[in-house]
């Protein structure tokens, strides 16, 4: 039997009001209309579904099951068609986005900027943080962080090319103490590391050698969680910092600050939009999606 959709939503509105005449206000029809359909509907599967009475309608034990079981997937399709509105309508409301302080590109403010010039009923929140977050127990539509430290659950979306990690130096301190010719030779120069967390260890600086990846415990002078500090202090002669390539280059570009180490640092995976799920996506995340992609091709 093909069941027949608008008599099935019609059967649960009389089974919410428990009256033919409020579900035909409901759905502006006569109340006759709203029980001829019951009665077809009765016919077809061949059962009492709905006690009638002058007075009251009630359900019979037939029509309390149906009415169990089908109203959740009615809600399913109604979700379905609302999202699929929304749609046509264009994307808006609030898009909360949580960021990794080093994804660049990401954050430079022409990618964003030219999302939020073409979606105006779109408001971004970007928190930027290096925390790591449940952007679903938290609320997020989505994230932005390195490949490699993304959850395999999660969908992604490169939104930059691949990175690498560069120990860089002012001229001056390069004049001053020479570069180390080996990563092992770092224990001897002074570095600005970073921290993650006041109780956390100082962030290994990796390498790679022979195709063999291994990593470096050096003792900065200096620690702190924030890259401005660490090229400020890289910049004025503190010593040697490490981090991201994209991050330096422009002071690499003016000759503000030298690669040291360049052959021993690899490439990697870069940045990724990533979300949960693209099943009944918001319109406002997937036109960022869009935009995305759009950037990407542009390059």
């Amino acid at each position: 039997m093909t069941p027949d959709l608008n008599a099935l939503a019609t059967f649960v509105l009389v089974a919410e009001e428990r009256s033919f005449r409020a579900a035909a206000d409901r759905l502006g029809v006569t109340r006759s209309a709203v029980s001829q359909t019951i009665k077809r509907l009765e016919s077809a599967m061949g059962i009492t579904l709905v006690h009638r009475t002058t007075r009251s309608v009630g359900l019979t034990e037939a029509g309390e099951r149906l009415h169990a079981e089908i109203t959740p997937s009615l809600v399913d399709i109604r979700t379905a068609m609302e999202a699929t509105h929304d749609l046509r309508a264009g994307p808006r409301g609030q898009l909360r986005l949580v960021v990794s302080s080093i994804a660049e590109s990401f954050l430079s403010g022409p990618l964003l900027c030219g999302f939020a010039e073409a979606c105006p009923d779109v408001q971004l929140d970007v928190l930027v943080t290096d925390d790591e977050i449940d952007i679903v127990a938290q609320g997020y539509d989505a994230g932005v962080r390195l490949g490699e430290v993304i959850e395999q659950d999660m969908i992604a979306l490169p939104v930059s090319d691949d990175q690498r990690q560069l120990a860089v130096c002012a001229p001056d301190y390069q004049a001053r103490r020479g570069a180390p010719s080996h990563p092992r030779e770092l224990a001897a120069h002074r570095c600005v590391g970073w921290r993650p967390a006041p109780r956390a260890a100082p962030f290994r600086w990796e390498f790679t050698e022979a195709g063999r990846d291994f990593a470096v415990d050096v003792e900065p002078e200096v620690t702190t969680n924030d890259m401005a500090l660490m090229i400020r202090m890289a910049l004025s002669g503190a010593g040697i910092t490490f981090g991201l390539e994209e991050t330096f280059r422009p002071y690499l570009d003016r000759g503000d600050l030298v690669s040291v180490l360049e052959s021993y640092c690899r490439c990697f995976p870069g940045f990724f939009l990533y979300y949960p799920s693209r099943q009944n996506m918001a319109p406002k995340l997937r036109a960022l999606l869009d935009h995305v992609r759009q950037d990407r091709r542009r390059r």
